[in-house]
């Protein structure tokens, strides 16, 4: 399980790590979102043993997401930089396949409730007009000056991005972006990864906010996947479907602004092997979770 809950982890990193992209989706394509939102939440408020089981499983998917992200702050953002319409073409084809494939997971949840599609269209609309809002509120910030309006304005930012990024469809870095402090975050953790411990104040207010974003949705989250969960995979979806148009954006983002991807710029090879790593990445699913069954 170590493994299994590590690579878990390192997937949901590179997703989170990435505008327009949301971790929460990968999670629930590798089939442990209801159980990563339910230890978050038996951190937060569960008894002695759920908060033991909660740790156990969040140490083991925190070591794999800390070398995902790491991953991505060295390697992942460079390629965006330099191949951004191959990268979003990749993207776009693993989140328009990942729709179709989390409908199956969830088709006891959505056949015969079509008057749920309403909430489809509303978090489609989230997520495109987060997407709009990005192309007009991204003036990237600096962490090199700190003052005391900074650091509040980032753990705000971090607070409502986390909110965002345990949210399949919604991109948390998409929305740092809106709030113009994502290059200097993915800038400030790859200074530190080389041993510049100059942005580590700037970080640490970053990580506080993000746990306070945490502790403050959780709830809701769990809720509303017990109580009201057609309704929500709807909604899931439509961020999703959303989150597709985020990803054409996502050109328009750089430090260095590109024009969004056109059908010119698209490259349908990039696509068809985003739709392949999806693949991939359901039967490693298959093949770990039996693995995980054998064991125990």
């Amino acid at each position: 399980m170590l493994l299994l809950n590590m690579f878990r982890g390192f997937c949901m990193a590179l997703a989170d790590s990435v505008p327009g992209v949301s971790g929460g989706t990968i999670a629930f394509l590798l089939g442990f979102y209801d159980k990563f939102i339910g230890s978050l939440n038996d951190l937060v408020s569960g008894n002695g043993e759920q908060r033991k089981k909660a740790v156990i499983f969040l140490i083991k998917w925190g070591i794999g997401w800390v070398i995902g992200f790491a991953a991505s702050a060295l390697v992942l953002t460079s390629l965006f930089e330099s191949h951004i319409y191959i990268m979003s073409s990749f993207f776009f084809g693993l989140t328009f396949f990942a729709i179709f494939v989390v409908a199956r997971e969830e088709w006891e949840s959505l056949k015969g409730k079509y008057y749920n599609l309403a909430f489809w269209l509303i978090g489609a609309a989230i997520v495109i007009g987060i997407s709009v809002a990005s192309s007009h509120l991204g003036e990237s910030k600096s962490f090199d000056n700190i003052t005391v309006g900074l650091v509040i304005y980032t753990f705000i930012a971090a607070m409502l991005a986390i909110s965002a990024m345990v949210l399949p469809g919604i991109s948390g870095s998409t929305l740092l972006l809106c709030f113009g402090i994502y290059i200097p975050v993915m800038t400030s953790i790859k200074e530190l990864l080389h041993l510049n411990f100059k942005y580590l104040p700037m970080i640490i207010v970053f990580g506080l906010g993000v746990i306070t974003g945490v502790i403050l949705i959780i709830k809701s989250v769990k809720r509303c996947l017990e109580k009201h969960r057609s309704q929500t995979i709807y909604t899931v979806l439509g961020l999703m479907t959303g989150s597709l148009y985020a990803i054409l954006q996502g050109p328009t983002t750089l430090d260095d602004p590109k024009p969004a991807v056109t059908l010119s710029s698209f490259s349908i090879i990039a696509f068809i092997c985003g739709g392949l790593v999806l693949i991939v990445l359901e039967l490693l699913r298959f093949v770990m979770e039996k693995h995980a069954v054998e064991e125990d």
